[in-house]
């Protein structure tokens, strides 16, 4: 059976302040939680019991999850990015149109930041989650990456609104004849 562990990449000002899109680096507390998690090694052995390459999101913030976790060899996979804002990149959601906003979060298929809609990421991550079928390993991404694969993973729909992952989350799917989610 095949195991993929996701974990959500650490805290980082932009998501604290739920800024859309954006590359930033750890923040202090977000640097200070992914090294407990690390000097936990009864916990770290369960979670990652094998050196297995990992896969990271083309970010700081999953570089740098992945270093502070001690991560033995990593590969930036560009399937694993944070959907694309457009015009929203940079901005807070006060800074947002209410009504684009309330049919960007209602309407999964729905981009009125001329960027990437829900169900377009939903779709690129979920040919990625095929493509992880016959794969055992780990892989780091921005929370909202790693609730799209999760759902997809699930069968459920991407804009999903009761699935919520936070950062450092650790998921485990299994695959055999389909994916099971392992809290």
């Amino acid at each position: 059976m095949n195991a993929l562990r996701l974990i959500a990449a650490g805290h980082t000002p932009a998501l604290r302040r739920a800024v859309f899109g954006g590359d930033d680096p750890l923040d202090d507390a977000g640097r200070t939680a992914t090294r407990a998690l690390k000097d936990s090694p009864a916990l770290l052995a369960r979670l990652f019991p094998d050196d297995r390459p990992w896969l990271i999101a083309p970010t700081h913030a999953a570089r740098q999850t992945a270093h502070l976790l001690d991560a033995p060899a990593t590969t930036e996979d560009p399937a694993l990015t944070e959907p694309g804002f457009g015009a929203w990149t940079g901005r807070t959601l006060d800074q947002i149109d209410p009504a684009a906003l309330q049919r960007f979060l209602t309407d999964p298929t729905a981009a009125p930041h001329g960027g990437e809609s829900l169900t377009t990421a939903s779709a690129r991550l979920t040919g990625w989650l095929h493509r992880q079928t016959t794969t055992r390993g780990t892989a780091i991404a921005h929370p909202l990456v790693i609730r799209l694969i999760v759902a997809a993973a699930l069968g459920l729909p991407p804009g999903t609104p009761r699935l919520a992952v936070a950062p450092l989350t650790v998921i485990r799917l299994t695959h055999h004849r389909g994916w099971t989610l392992h809290l």
